[in-house]
């Protein structure tokens, strides 16, 4: 609970330093392209706190829309995918299957440089192999990233992100990934 907290001040105090210094900049547009942006992604990321115990790395794809909402400099994001967390060989454990669904916030406060929160649900697909008494828990994600223009309106989309998500059992802990996702970013 206290590196959840630890990290959110971090992000809070980054978007603020962001903010800052976007408001003392012009307010032309950040961002090429206009309108809807689509990404394709690979994911993959580190367990950390208690689900490092028995599980060594994840790695997965994600589909993301982000929807235009302020002079192409914020946007609303919907995103959903599919993620493995690949157990260690030395437990008995199987894989963990995940299905995140999330929406959120991006925001660029400067050219090609986005700050993004998103929440939502994941899903676990295996619940019954993992002895989970629940299908589905909360998550939330901030994440920053990089725009790199590979002409028009696209471009390759590197980020990364904290995964903090929920208790699958009872009594249980809340589990983290730290991640990174690269994904191919299209301009409708």
């Amino acid at each position: 609970m206290k590196t959840s907290i630890k990290i959110s001040a971090l992000a809070l105090s980054l978007l603020s330093i962001f903010t800052i210094n976007a408001n003392a900049q012009d307010s032309s547009p950040k961002t090429d392209g206009s309108g809807i942006r689509l990404s394709v992604g690979l994911d993959a990321g580190l367990p950390l706190g208690t689900l490092k115990n028995n599980y060594n790395w994840s790695g997965g794809a994600s589909v993301e829309a982000d929807l235009p909402i302020f002079r192409n400099q914020f946007y609303y994001t919907v995103q959903a995918g599919f993620n493995d967390v690949f157990a260690s060989n030395a437990t008995n454990a199987p894989d963990m299957q995940l299905i995140p669904v999330k929406v959120g916030l991006k925001y660029f406060p400067i050219k090609n440089v986005y700050i993004q929160g998103q929440a939502g649900a994941v899903f676990v697909t295996n619940k019954t192999n993992l002895g989970y008494t629940k299908s589905a828990a909360f998550v939330y994600e901030p994440q920053i990233g990089v725009l790199f223009n590979v002409g028009g309106k696209n471009s390759i989309d590197a980020g990364v992100n904290y995964q903090n998500v929920g208790q699958f059992y009872d009594n249980g802990n809340r589990s983290g990934i730290l991640g990174l996702r690269v994904a191919y970013s299209f301009g409708l």
